[in-house]
């Protein structure tokens, strides 16, 4: 049996009447983290050429630069003292 569904049931589920749904934009944390999620499947295969390929992807995308630019600047220790003493 074939049941019809209108449009309005539609827009209550989330999608439009042509069957596209809105694209939520990941986090940069997402991104970051499935991309080692799967450089560490590809390196239990072994696919070793793989594995230097994401991480390729990860050391240049943008995600991986943003977290990296967010905990150097989020350091609680950035105020204290180096090896010189001083700052």
């Amino acid at each position: 049996m074939l049941v019809q569904t209108s449009a309005a049931n539609h827009d209550a589920q989330g999608e439009d009447p042509q069957g596209k749904r809105e694209k939520r934009k990941r986090t940069p944390e997402e991104v970051v983290r499935s991309l080692q999620a799967r450089i560490v499947k590809a390196q239990e295969a072994g696919k070793y050429n793989k594995v230097k390929a994401l991480q390729y992807l990860l050391t240049r995308s943008q995600s991986a630069r943003t977290l990296a630019v967010e905990r150097v600047t989020e350091n609680d220790g950035k105020n204290t003292a180096g090896v010189d003493g001083e700052t």
